[in-house]
């Protein structure tokens, strides 16, 4: 069988630049490139060892909807104190989009609002 392995995460921006400052503020994020990807700016970020593309888009393209939706809805990020990440992404201007809540025991996740209409969902596993 063909083994597989993440190679990046893309998303699409009006304004890259703007977006990769809350990724790194809110996550840690950092950017390791800027590449020209035809005529659109594209930043290569580390988010938490994986890959993320941030690549302009022309100012028409359409918004994404409201979740839920068919398609890849959100990224999820495992911290070990979600009560403190939800106090550090307010203090970076983070948006709250739902919970904290306990879909199950042992686990609480919130949702988030990033950039572009991205949700980052946060999990905390005991």
């Amino acid at each position: 069988m063909t083994t597989f392995k993440i190679d990046h995460i893309h998303l699409r921006s009006l304004d890259p630049e703007a977006a990769a400052k809350v990724w790194a503020a809110a996550f840690g994020a950092t950017v390791k490139d800027r590449v020209m990807a035809g005529t659109r700016l594209r930043l290569v970020l580390d988010l938490c060892g994986q890959t993320l593309f941030i690549e302009q888009v022309a100012p028409e393209t359409p918004s994404p909807p409201a979740p839920p939706f068919l398609g890849l809805e959100h990224i999820g990020l495992t911290v070990p104190d979600l009560d403190a990440a939800i106090a550090h992404l307010d203090a970076t201007g983070v948006k709250l989009v739902s919970g904290p809540a306990t879909p199950r025991p042992g686990v609480r996740i919130a949702f988030f609002g990033m950039p572009d209409g991205v949700q980052v969902e946060l999990i905390e596993r005991t």
